[in-house]
């Protein structure tokens, strides 16, 4: 293919980039901080000089824009409400007294206050605080991160941009406040905020700031017609200010459809979007929109996920838009805070697979050659164009991308498969006489404290210091210690720990065929919580049981039940990188029936509690309603695929935490689990009332233990919420357990939390009639 010249030279840029350095510095600074190891200005400038190092290598990489504003100590949404003056009441004395160590109690919370609410960025892996705002909301400007962040760039000779969240998706992502009365929009407060990023905006333009984005992807889901009348109005209001920069707005994670033409006659100087399988029908709307005149930032590398780029696809879609808009640049469909940063440092993935990687690093070379080519034609760029046939040529003939015996075997899946053999009520008969719980059984999430003891073990076996006996002796001691103090604590159905598993994805990835582990592929959940999310290439089978032993083992050691804990297809999908060379349904086929040998193992093995955890069920739900239902099929279906095959007494659970459940509660129904579990302590138990809305018949333990802040809760507030559980689910169905696994919790904060858990429970069976049990 030849592609014709741009009329302006197309130049590179990028929305973001990841955070943490190339060896995580920042969230070893961080967490240095929190334990006192680490002072306020070393962290500082171990900050400083990340930001430093990822400028240095954009720019040395061609990027003509470096983004700035994107970096943050915890999660960017957090300073956008410092920067719009948005802080809760209860944390606002905390701010006064010392701005660093109240911007972490509002993520982590402190013994006597408690976070904010935390929950997924729309679709992604990673989790965002939720901004409280009510009614009597006072908005006040403060620029100063976003206007020193900037300098620091231009000082060093950058060209910066400022990124910010744009303010409709601000208001969009935002909650009422605790007390505020029910059916209190946000949005509503969009007037009030405006003024306040007028000033923001021309605070950066002072500081000599030529372009700001504003990140607005809540416009990829469905809006309404006031929520696009509220869109216009903004950008009308702020478009019309004379002393601000040019905006550029980015939407990102899908097609923009009706919220493009609104944008696209807005008076703003740009917009960014998305081009890639996500952003599908962006192309054709601009088209009817156009962008004469104005700026228009093409998202053609695929910012989520790590293969490489088509060149010629992607040259294509660019020489489409020319003529579409005044100006075209090139960038990743998204923020690249989403991939790791590079493949290069990958040693051990095979060859042909690891041709077809692309980390942050790699993406950014991507971004600039495209440019390149949109610039002076596909003849500037002949040696990249061969060498990006021939890599991805070789990974899709890598021996691990097929295995005729695992598309066999899917391809003779029949609904039967993905059924269980007795209907919900004669099996939870079966199961209470089987497991004879208590009313308001207690249980936890999976996982117990890993500990440095843990870790060191893990990494003593990989260099040789250990055995495979020493380090397995190591294990059963943690798992005699959890199990003891799990029965002396007084909680009805146990669970090993996990002292042998690294991740929930990632143990099981390398147990299963078609699955590749990095080394360095480091991405951030959430403020100092970093994953490193498996590599998908091939088909996936599984050769060999993965948990039966250690599960067997704990149950040897008590009478009571010990909990299987797997890690359900949908999340095995949506925390890993996936293959894109066929549909995700097919995948998840693939996984669910690997999972269905492993749960039948256990139950044959003497597990009568069989756990599949699907946290990323509502995560991965696609922005744009009209889709749901297609993806909800094949996530249900493989959940059911993976289950179904058990006796009508062998309990299953599933486990969700940390996004929005409300809109997915049929899905959660369709799923048949016999019970399940969610987090619920940061939303003050809002999931236990949408079930109960939905009139769902199982079992449910909505957490009343909020596992990502380091507070114990007492006796007392975790009754409390138990109390609001019963509102809305008997007691002959409520569980009582934490929101999560307790795998970044230290042992004693987790002892006194789950001893005060236990009481909790206890003092309230005490009070309930008899009858209800």
């Amino acid at each position: 293919m030849t592609a014709k010249p741009a009329a302006a030279a197309a130049r590179a840029t990028v929305y973001g980039y990841p955070r943490q350095g190339r060896n995580r510095e920042l969230k070893k600074a961080i967490e240095g901080y929190w334990k006192g190891r680490v002072s306020a200005d070393a962290l500082r400038q171990t900050a400083a000089d990340l930001r430093r190092a990822t400028w240095q290598q954009l720019a040395e990489a061609g990027v003509h824009e470096v983004p700035t504003g994107d970096f943050s100590y915890y999660d960017h949404v957090l300073d956008t409400s410092v920067m719009v003056g948005a802080l809760p009441e209860r944390h606002r004395d905390a701010v006064r007294a010392d701005a660093l160590d109240g911007y972490f109690a509002m993520a982590r919370g402190t013994q006597d206050v408690a976070p904010l609410e935390m929950t997924k960025w729309f679709d992604t892996n990673y989790h965002y605080l939720v901004p409280e705002l009510g009614p009597d909301t006072v908005f006040t400007a403060d620029s100063a991160k976003q206007v020193a962040e900037f300098k620091e760039a231009l000082a060093l000779g950058h060209i910066p941009r400022p990124v910010l969240v744009g303010p409709v998706t601000y208001l969009l992502l935002a909650k009422a406040a605790p007390g505020v009365a029910a059916g209190f929009e946000p949005l509503t407060l969009l007037d009030r905020l405006l003024p306040v990023y007028a000033e923001v905006l021309a605070d950066l333009r002072a500081a000599g700031a030529e372009w700001v984005q504003l990140d607005e992807p809540a416009l990829v889901q469905d809006r309404t017609p006031a929520e696009l009348s509220a869109t216009a109005r903004a950008y009308r209001d702020l478009g019309g200010h004379t002393d601000r920069p040019k905006l550029l707005v980015a939407s990102y994670f899908g097609r923009l459809g009706e919220a493009l033409p609104v944008l696209a006659k807005a008076p703003v100087d740009g917009l960014a979007l998305d081009f890639t399988e996500t952003g599908a029908g962006n192309l054709d709307d601009l088209a009817a929109a156009g962008l004469p005149g104005k700026r228009l930032v093409a998202g053609v590398v695929n910012g989520r996920n790590i293969w490489i780029n088509d060149y010629e696809k992607s040259l294509a879609t660019l020489g489409t838009l020319l003529g579409l808009a005044g100006q075209i640049d090139v960038s990743a469909s998204c923020s690249l805070l989403h991939v790791p940063l590079d493949a290069k440092a990958e040693r051990d993935i095979d060859p042909q697979i690891a041709r077809g990687l692309a980390f942050a690093k790699q993406k950014t070379a991507e971004i600039v050659v495209l440019a390149r080519g949109l610039t002076a034609g596909t003849e500037a760029i002949t040696a990249e164009l061969a060498a990006n046939r021939a890599d991805l040529a070789a990974r899709a003939s890598a021996a691990i991308t097929r295995d005729p015996a695992v598309r066999a075997r899917t391809a003779a899946i029949t609904d039967a498969d993905g059924r269980r053999s007795h209907p919900y009520a004669e099996r939870t008969a079966a199961q209470r006489a089987h497991l004879r719980l208590p009313l308001l059984p207690t249980t936890t999430i999976g996982s117990f404290p890993q500990t440095t003891e843990l870790r060191t073990a893990r990494a003593d076996l990989r260099t040789g210091r250990i055995d495979e006996a020493g380090y397995e002796e190591r294990i059963k001691d943690e798992i005699r210690e959890v199990l003891s103090f799990q029965e002396k604590a007084g909680i009805d159905v146990l669970v090993h720990g996990e002292p042998e598993r690294n991740d929930m994805v990632q143990y099981f990835a390398e147990q299963l065929t078609g699955y590749l582990a990095t080394q360095h592929g480091w991405v951030q959940s959430y403020g100092a919580r970093y994953v490193r999310p498996p590599v998908l290439a091939g088909d996936v089978s599984r050769p060999e049981p993965m948990t039966v032993r250690w599960t067997a083992y704990a149950q040897s050691l008590t009478d009571r039940p010990v909990k299987g804990m797997l890690t359900g297809p949908v999340a095995m999908l949506a925390w890993s990188f996936v293959r894109d060379d066929q549909p995700l349904g097919e995948t998840a086929r693939q996984v669910a029936l690997a999972l269905r040998d492993e749960v039948n193992d256990l139950e044959a093995n003497g597990t009568s509690v069989i756990q599949v955890d699907e946290p990323a069920l509502r995560e991965t739900l696609p922005p744009r309603a009209a889709d749901h239902a297609g993806y909800l099929e094949w996530a249900t279906e493989s959940f059911r695929l993976a289950t179904a095959g058990v006796r009508p007494d062998t309990q299953i659970h599933t486990h969700m935490c940390y996004a929005e459940f409300g809109d997915i509660v049929q899905a959660i129904d369709d799923l048949d689990a016999d019970v399940i579990s969610l987090e619920a302590a940061r939303s003050h138990m809002q999931v236990a009332r949408e079930l109960a809305a939905h009139g769902y018949p199982r079992e449910a333990g909505p957490g009343v233990y909020d596992i990502h802040s380091p507070r114990i809760p007492s006796t007392g507030e975790a009754a409390a919420l138990l109390r609001k559980g019963l509102e809305a689910i008997p007691a002959t169905r409520l569980w009582v357990n934490p929101d999560c696994g307790l795998k970044t919790r230290g042992w004693p904060e987790t002892r006194a939390s789950l001893e005060n858990l236990v009481a909790a429970a206890r003092g309230i069976r005490a009070e309930l009639p008899t009858e209800a049990a």
